[in-house]
């Protein structure tokens, strides 16, 4: 049951996640900058420059809104066209994370058999990470372009200083959230797929054991009376039992004796 309710709520954050980066691809104010509106004056102007990864707009104090958009595929500038592929990169391999995570999830009737299941969620955790990551490097990549123009030291004319907007900060709340949404979905299938190794002994007539590796199990027997040792091998339907070697007493000769 509590395996359950992580998988459920890392369910529900990673998709509140993606649905979040997915909205910074449609939103505008990536950048904005704001001209004028300074007082002195009766009649206060002021204009509003702002872009997304689709269009460069300006909008003046009357709220009219001039927008151009930008030009076919391999004509955009290229810092906007890996911030698009990035994030495309990421919403690819989000898609893939939750139908692996939901048919893997422990309340839900497909997918196979509990092994299987577990091994669809970690592998849906692991596509989580990897589009997160790719998400945080888009939106490091457009921060990075704007924080240069904005705190240099001179620009070239024409140039504005745009500050960032809200879209960016959006788009890096849902990669924690997507970050944390495969952290929970890992913990509850780390201890399946890679489970801890135990060694126990005992001292008298005990058994060694050692958990499986690579598929194989060993048990001995040993103490004061060791003579039998037992190898099973997980693709062997029965087990082979070799005796060991067994030191017999040797007949002692009637002259030994007499000596």
């Amino acid at each position: 049951m509590k395996k359950r309710l992580v998988q459920i709520l890392g369910f529900l954050i990673s998709s509140l996640g993606w649905v979040f980066v997915l909205c910074t691809m449609a939103m505008d104010y990536w950048r904005i900058t704001q001209l004028g509106g300074q007082g002195g004056s009766f009649i206060i102007r002021v204009a509003w420059y702002w872009s997304n990864l689709w269009k460069d707009c300006f909008t003046d104090s009357t709220a009219v809104t001039n927008c151009r958009d930008f030009p076919v595929l391999w004509t955009v500038t290229p810092f906007v066209q890996g911030v698009r592929g990035l994030l495309m990169c990421g919403l690819t391999f989000g898609f893939f994370a939750v139908v692996l995570c939901f048919l893997g999830m422990e309340c839900t009737f497909i997918g196979g058999a509990d092994k299987s299941k577990d091994k669809m969620v970690f592998a849906g955790a692991v596509f989580h990470v990897a589009g997160s990551v790719a998400d945080v490097a888009g939106y490091c990549l457009y921060i990075n372009r704007v924080a240069r123009t904005t705190f240099a030291a001179s620009v070239g004319p024409g140039v504005l200083r745009y500050d960032l907007g809200p879209p960016i900060f959006l788009g890096l709340v849902g990669c924690f959230f997507i970050l944390l949404g495969a952290m929970f979905y890992a913990v509850t299938v780390f201890r399946v797929i890679c489970p801890e190794s135990k060694v126990l002994y005992a001292n008298q007539g005990g058994t060694y054991m050692v958990p499986r590796s690579r598929g194989q199990t060993y048990t001995g027997y040993y103490g004061p009376s060791l003579q039998y040792g037992s190898y099973l091998g997980s693709g062997s339907s029965s087990s082979k039992i070799s005796k060991l070697s067994q030191t017999t007493p040797t007949k002692i000769s009637e002259r030994d004796a007499f000596v």
